[in-house]
């Protein structure tokens, strides 16, 4: 009889953590797979390249504004509901995204994509985490962890691919067979709970929503703009801090009924969790954002090229994840966030050396290198961020959590475009200025470059735009491997998660036999 229960029991946690695993993958796959798609929906939708820039700005900023009342709506509805009801309705908003003919249905359908889509990742991460002991935390963010990270990689390359030999319709499309599996699945296997109503904190909601839909506006839109030199961009900033500053005064104020709870930031483990987690969503979405231009514009490599040569980066990415899943409970977990950020030091200092002709072999197996050290950071971080949080809040936390990472990736994207575009202009100009007039000195340049003619000139103009531009990349991988670099001594201050997985263990255990 207890064999027949074991075995019945680990057949629907199985169908739980793949469900559960093919929701994530698909919320997770839709940040990045649109991207590519972007110049062909311009098109079949008649929109202008600023237009067709918020089908990208309006899910990014949809699911942050709905991240943070997560916990709220799954205190409300239950997890089970709220889980089905997001899986149900973004598949229906990604049918609706691929039946769109012009951009404003577009973009009112990807805001829906966000809306439902905001509750899947930290309802499925906060469900296996229930799911498991303690001491099987680290297997459990592995495989919820493979979605999450390997998702936005493979983005591009499969948009990429269904676009070129399909169409942009397709990109939305593929979520139908993946959500209505993932939607039985999690019928099959998640179990009802009683939900545990608490009233809405209106303000706050309000706060918050101002205050980080402004954030990503001001994010996302800042480098088209000109920065602060744009009154809109002043606007989004300065309503970015005064919300989210009148946010933590109403927390403070009433801590108990506030919509976010800020006070899990008092955890240690929570918080330095928290700042790695923003670190490593700066790496892995800038990253993701400056290679496919750099391979396409400096290297030359069309786009399914392109798909290839960074699909191997999820695969090191995959390979570590199971290897560290294993690990856990039985090794100090700061010590492969460590190994892991070394990892990603070395992938990205090896990357500042591409210069304008980087070779094949280099970009793959640096880009595994760097795969490798995210897996091996990201799920020790994310076992260990809530080792020492109470099981009632580990919703909540996961909200607060994938927020950091979501804004995490906003800052980086901006930040690495911002100094590429800045680094660019101002090195075309000392380079520039470093060129001899054409006359005496001439046989210092090729004749093709001859600036006295139109044509030379044009070319010279040319390379050297595309020197400034690689010292810009450069000089964004380089400004990673520092900002990694000086993250890796926050992790002696976690707390190593082993006791933790152990004494959580045999907690859950009496628990269960009560």
């Amino acid at each position: 009889m207890i064999s027949r229960l074991s075995s019945s029991e680990g057949g629907s946690r199985a169908l739980l953590v793949g469900s559960v695993m093919l929701a994530t993958l698909m919320q997770a796959l839709d940040t990045t797979i649109a991207n590519v798609a972007l110049p062909d929906m311009q098109g079949s939708l008649s929109a202008t390249q600023d237009q067709a820039s918020w089908v990208l700005t309006s899910y990014i900023v949809a699911a942050a504004i709905l991240t943070p009342v997560t916990g709220w709506l799954a205190a409300r509805l239950g997890r089970r509901r709220l889980l089905i009801i997001a899986v149900s309705g973004f598949t229906v908003a990604s049918l609706l995204c691929a039946m769109a003919t012009g951009i404003g249905q577009m973009v009112m359908f990807r805001i829906l994509q966000g809306v439902f889509g905001a509750s899947l990742v930290p309802i499925s991460q906060s469900l296996l985490l229930d799911a498991f002991p303690k001491e099987k935390h680290g297997a459990a963010m592995a495989m919820w962890g493979m979605g999450i990270m390997v998702g936005p990689i493979l983005g591009p390359p499969l948009g990429g691919w269904l676009t070129e030999y399909y169409s942009w319709h397709w990109v939305f499309l593929i979520n139908l067979p993946v959500g209505a599996i993932a939607l039985v699945g999690i019928m099959a296997s998640v179990k009802r709970e009683t939900p545990r109503p608490r009233p809405l904190d209106a303000v706050g909601l309000a706060l918050l929503a101002l205050g980080i839909g402004a954030l990503q506006l001001f994010l996302d839109r800042g480098e088209t703009m000109d920065w602060f030199g744009s009154l809109e961009i002043q606007v989004e900033a300065a309503l970015a801090f005064l919300a989210l500053y009148l946010y933590g005064l109403w927390w403070w104020n009433r801590r108990d009924r506030a919509l976010l709870d800020l006070g899990m930031l008092g955890n240690r483990n929570f918080a330095v969790g928290c700042v790695l987690i923003f670190v490593v969503g700066i790496v892995l979405f800038a990253t993701l954002a400056l290679m496919p231009p750099y391979l396409n514009t400096l290297m030359h490599y069309p786009i399914l090229t392109i798909g290839m040569v960074l699909a191997p980066r999820g695969i090191g990415t995959m390979f570590t994840m199971m290897l560290v899943g294993r690990m856990l409970g039985r090794v100090d977990a700061r010590i492969p966030i460590l190994v892991g950020m070394a990892m990603m030091v070395l992938s990205l200092h090896g990357m500042s050396q591409f210069g304008i002709e980087a070779s094949i072999e280099a970009v793959v197996w640096l880009g595994v290198l760097q795969g490798m050290g995210l897996g091996l950071v990201f799920v020790p971080i994310s076992t260990i961020a809530y080792s020492t949080l109470p099981a009632s809040q580990r919703t909540e936390a996961a909200g607060l959590f994938s927020l950091v990472r979501n804004i995490g990736s906003s800052v980086g994207i901006s930040m690495v475009v911002a100094l590429l575009a800045r680094a660019s202009q101002v090195n075309h100009a000392e380079i520039s200025a470093r060129i001899p007039a054409y006359g005496a000195e001439q046989t210092l340049l090729p004749a093709i470059w001859n600036p006295a003619t139109q044509s030379g000139a044009a070319m010279l103009n040319a390379e050297v735009m595309r020197q400034s531009a690689a010292i810009g990349y450069s000089n964004d991988f380089w400004m990673m491997m520092v900002l990694t670099l000086c993250a890796m001594p926050l992790v002696l201050l976690m707390h190593s998660g082993r006791h933790e997985a152990r004494e959580g263990g045999a907690a859950d255990a009496a628990a269960a036999a009560h």
